[in-house]
């Protein structure tokens, strides 16, 4: 595979994000009652059937983070990985957890946030965990994307190789397989079970594309699909609840995975390379804002207006203003604060590499001198005598 390739920006996958994150969002507006304070299957008789899979983004999510995770980590060390993922997560989720909080605390309609402390902990990325509630119920998944960094980050102190991903995803395989019945809570944190098979999954078609395919990956990729249907079930009784999930078909929720799988593996594997609209990047870069910002205050602006606006205008109005409010947090906040934080946190590195004292080898005695062992001279020849330096000297 030429260089070329490899360092051509993956529209098609900017595309793809975009359309989960949509997803997403269009199961909270249209298939949860809490916005609209009744079942919506009488509002949206059609379009509920179909949003209520639209949870299903997030593992779509997972699968293109396993890809994008992979090819970051490659040629780089773990503090360049650090910078790159701090300073692309954190000023966008830092705005939208204050921007969802002072708009909770107006309009306490669909959620409430009785003091400041969770706010605070919610700044650190880390609430979910030491119990800390959320600000908005779809942080969750960013500790789920924490745990992987993890997972990377001890790869790359082993070195990101061909070889060493594959053990990622065999040990990783096991891990998950193992969890439920070991039932250790530690390994289960972050084997993550629920989710591995769609991390590892992006994780081998990023070695698709990077190498070539082979059996090994693809038997990775058809183990990874297999398992990954095992917690469907689950997946909708806590997206859902266990009455709504009883009641539906598992089938269209396979079906996305499939069709999730088959669409990251056609990009990996150069299928849309061709695709190269420029539009496509900006949406891409919307996606995380929206995300971080859509739910509990579009949640609230549903809930305030849904007996004013028609349904329908409604939640496209809503979903529409949550695009443009994202592309102002990416153009005034997420853009600007990333350089400036990358730039402070390249720099602090900088001084740490120069400040750190390189471990100091011990220092090799020099060997001490050979004995000449003088032959027994011959009979009649004078053994060398030793010639005293000043001597020496004043011989020159």
């Amino acid at each position: 595979m030429t260089e070329r390739r490899l360092g051509n920006r993956l529209a098609a996958l900017d595309g793809l994000r975009l359309l989960a994150a949509l997803m997403v969002v269009f199961y909270h507006y249209v298939a949860l009652a809490r916005p609209w304070g009744h079942d919506t299957g009488t509002i949206f008789p059609t379009a509920h059937k179909a949003a209520q899979y639209g949870w299903l983004g997030v593992e779509v999510f997972f699968l293109i983070s396993g890809f994008v995770i992979c090819m970051s980590v490659w040629g780089r060390t773990v503090g360049e990985f650090a910078v790159s993922r701090l300073t692309r997560l954190f000023p966008a989720y830092w705005a939208a957890i204050v921007l969802t909080a002072l708009v909770v605390k107006a309009w306490p309609e669909v959620d409430s946030i009785s003091g400041w402390d969770r706010v605070i902990t919610n700044l650190t990325m880390l609430q979910a965990g030491n119990n800390t509630p959320n600000v908005d119920p779809v942080y969750w998944t960013l500790f789920v994307e924490l745990k992987f960094y993890l997972i990377m980050v001890v790869v790359m102190l082993f070195g990101v190789t061909y070889r060493n991903c594959l053990i990622l995803c065999g040990v990783w395989t096991a891990a998950a397989a193992l969890s439920p019945i070991m039932q250790t809570p530690l390994l289960t944190a972050f084997a993550m079970p629920q989710y591995a098979p769609f991390f590892i999954t992006g994780i081998a078609f990023y070695l698709m594309r990077r190498h070539r395919p082979n059996a090994i990956l693809w038997a990775i990729v058809v183990l990874q699909l297999l398992l990954s249907q095992r917690f469907i079930d689950y997946r909708m009784a806590t997206s859902l609840g266990k009455a709504a999930a009883a009641a539906l078909p598992t089938w269209p929720a396979r079906l996305v995975i499939v069709a999730g799988f088959v669409l990251v593996g056609a990009i990996a594997l150069g299928a849309c390379d061709r695709i190269q609209w420029k539009w496509l990047t900006t949406a891409g870069a919307l996606t995380y804002p929206l995300y971080l910002i859509h739910m509990n205050i579009g949640m609230t602006l549903i809930h305030h207006f849904r007996n004013r606006v028609p349904a329908p205008v409604l939640v496209a109005s809503v979903t529409v203003l949550m695009l443009i409010a994202a592309w102002v947090l990416h153009r005034l906040v997420e853009r600007p604060l990333g350089k400036w934080l990358r730039k402070v946190m390249r720099r602090g590195i900088d001084d740490v590499r120069k400040n750190v004292t390189p471990r100091r080898r011990h220092a090799r005695r020099p060997a001490p001198p050979v004995p000449t062992v003088s032959r027994t001279p011959e009979f009649g020849a004078v053994p060398p005598q030793p010639q005293h330096p000043r001597v020496f000297e004043s011989a020159q």
